[in-house]
C-alpha cells in the first residue's frame, strides 16, 4: 500500500527552523529586529531563490541573491528537525510493508537538503519535489509523479497525509486518495470536504495507517 507524505509541517516543523534561520540572519547581518517578520513572511509559505532578490532589495543588502539563496539553504536544513517520533514512525512503517513517498511543494535544493540532514531520505522509496517535475500539488499529475517515484500507479490507490487542507487534502482526495489531515492545533476551515481522518500529530496518522495496514 501507498502512503505519500507532504513534508514541510507535517514531517518536520518548518516553521520553527524557518524562525531559527531568520533570527540567526538577522543578527549576521547586523538589521534591526523587526528585519526578522519581514523575512519569515516573505518565506513563510515557500522560498524560492526570486524571493532573495525581493529580500535583497527590501532589506538593503549587497549579497548577490543566489549567494543568499544558498545560505539559506544551507542554514535552512541545518536547523529543521523532525517532529518528535517521526523517524521511528516510519520505519514501522517501512518493515510493516507500507511504500512511502514524500510529495511536496518547493524547490528541489532545499526540499532535499532537509530531507539529506534530517535523515529522512533513505526511508522512502520515492521523492517528488514540485519544482523538478513542474507541477504542483494540488494538481493530480503531482501525485501521478509521486506514486510514480515509488514504483508504482496512483490508479492502484494509497493514501496522502498532510498538514495543508487545500493542497494535500482536496488534491488527495481529488487524485483519488483517502487522506489524513494533521492539524496541528487547527481547526477544519469551512467549505471544504472533510478528510479521512484528522489527527493532532503525524506521529498518530503513522499509528493510523499501521493499524490499516493491519
Amino acid at each position: 500500500m501507498l502512503a505519500l507524505f507532504d513534508l514541510d509541517n507535517t514531517l518536520i516543523d518548518r516553521s520553527a527552523g524557518l524562525e531559527g534561520w531568520a533570527r540567526s540572519f538577522v543578527r549576521s547581518r547586523r538589521l534591526p529586529r523587526t528585519a526578522e517578520s519581514v523575512v519569515c513572511d516573505r518565506l513563510r509559505e515557500r522560498a524560492y531563490p526570486a524571493d532573495f532578490v525581493h529580500l535583497r532589495t527590501v532589506l538593503g543588502l549587497r549579497d548577490d541573491p543566489s549567494s543568499l539563496w544558498r545560505e539559506y539553504v544551507a542554514g535552512v536544513a541545518r536547523s529543521v528537525r523532525p517532529f518528535h517520533g517521526v523517524q521511528e514512525g516510519l520505519e514501522g512503517l517501512r518493515r510493516s510493508g507500507w511504500t512511502l513517498g514524500i510529495a511536496t511543494n518547493g524547490a528541489g535544493d532545499i526540499q532535499r537538503a532537509k530531507l539529506d540532514t534530517t535523515r529522512l531520505a533513505p526511508l522512502f522509496d520515492g521523492i517528488c519535489v514540485s519544482a523538478e517535475v513542474g507541477v504542483r500539488k494540488p494538481e493530480r499529475r503531482l501525485f501521478e509523479a509521486a506514486a510514480r517515484a515509488c514504483g508504482v500507479e496512483l490508479s492502484a490507490g494509497g493514501w496522502m497525509i498532510g498538514d495543508n487542507p487545500d493542497t494535500d487534502i482536496d488534491g488527495g482526495r481529488a487524485a483519488g486518495l483517502r487522506t489524513v489531515w494533521v492539524a496541528n492545533g487547527r481547526k477544519w476551515p469551512n467549505g471544504l470536504q472533510k478528510p479521512v481522518a484528522a489527527v493532532h500529530r503525524v506521529t498518530e496518522a503513522i499509528e493510523l495507517l499501521r493499524e490499516k495496514r493491519n
